[in-house]
């Protein structure tokens, strides 16, 4: 009988504890989505953010679906139609054609492809090796490992970013791919100063020295405790500096340095049109518009994520 009891009594207590554990996965499910529904309408009380986000996310979808958006894709490549060159905009061509009748709209279109991958790729290569350079020089203030890290940082800080990216490019083939190469050399040390800045701070704070007096290691201390508090900046960060990176990459295409004919670069189409002003203003103005319109939706985009984070931390 008191076998029965036991195993009776040691049944209720794993179903209680399956039930407790149901119940605090439960709970933990309703938090994030609490968390989410509150980020989401702190975010919406700005229209300005908003309008980045739908920004953003129209040229994104555009970009992914160019071929079937377009009224001509086959005007992205080595295209010419000489009866229809240097067309006002009009219904059939809303954004009017080319010096070699290519349609307007399609390039702008397709140059939002190659501009997206320019950020895309950048902040992919200078984002881990910034950080993690932030990371031990901020850890190791005071030392050597500090000294060298940030003199360095400081010497790339120094120059301006689109001097730098032109003097890196200029000696390489001018592509895309290198011009990506230029402007992630130009770009890591921004990273590298934000981090630090923070790892500063955070080394000295209570949790930090608990796991160093615990014995932890410092990839622990360094991985586990301190970069995750620095996410939201560094994300934030990224979300702004995507507009600025897009703007040297395009910048670089209107000297020549980036993307080449025939591909239609957003930089390579406005220095290609500006010869033709102001007659055949169109030619310029679109490609032009196109820069300024992405810019400008990862800038208010990163703007409501800026204050967004600001009013949490707070």
């Amino acid at each position: 009988m008191t076998e029965v009891t036991g195993s009776w009594a040691s049944g209720l207590q794993g179903e209680a504890g399956h039930v407790a554990l149901a119940d605090w996965q439960e709970l933990q499910r309703r938090s994030r989505r609490e968390n989410i529904g509150r980020a989401w309408y702190k975010f919406s009380r700005n229209p300005l953010s908003v309008a980045g986000l739908v920004i953003v996310l129209t040229i994104v979808l555009l970009a992914v679906l160019a071929p079937y958006v377009t009224p001509y894709p086959h005007h992205a490549g080595p295209f010419t139609d000489f009866a229809n060159a240097k067309l006002p905009p009009n219904p059939r061509y809303l954004f009017g054609t080319d010096t070699i009748g290519r349609d307007i709209l399609t390039r702008v279109i397709f140059g939002f492809q190659d501009a997206l991958l320019m950020g895309i790729v950048v902040l992919a290569l200078v984002v881990p090796p910034g950080v993690l350079l932030g990371l031990v020089a901020g850890y190791n203030q005071g030392t050597w490992i500090d000294t060298v890290i940030m003199r360095i940082t400081d010497i790339f800080l120094a120059v301006p970013p689109l001097i730098l990216a032109l003097a890196i490019a200029s000696v390489l083939k001018p592509n895309l791919m290198n011009s990506m190469m230029a402007v992630s050399l130009m770009w890591w040390p921004w990273y590298t100063r934000l981090v630090y800045g923070l790892t500063s701070q955070l080394r000295n704070e209570y949790f930090v020295k608990s796991a160093e007096t615990l014995g932890a290691s410092k990839a622990h201390i360094l991985f586990r405790e301190i970069l995750p508090n620095c996410v939201s900046p560094i994300f934030t960060k990224m979300s702004l500096d995507m507009g600025w990176v897009i703007l040297i990459g395009s910048a670089l295409s209107f000297v020549g340095l980036g993307v080449q004919p025939p591909k239609p670069g957003l930089g390579t189409m406005v220095a290609d049109g500006a010869r033709y002003l102001p007659d055949q203003w169109w030619i310029p103005v679109f490609p032009a518009l196109g820069i300024v319109v992405i810019v400008l939706g990862f800038n208010l985009l990163g703007d409501g994520l800026r204050d967004l984070l600001a009013a949490e931390e707070v």
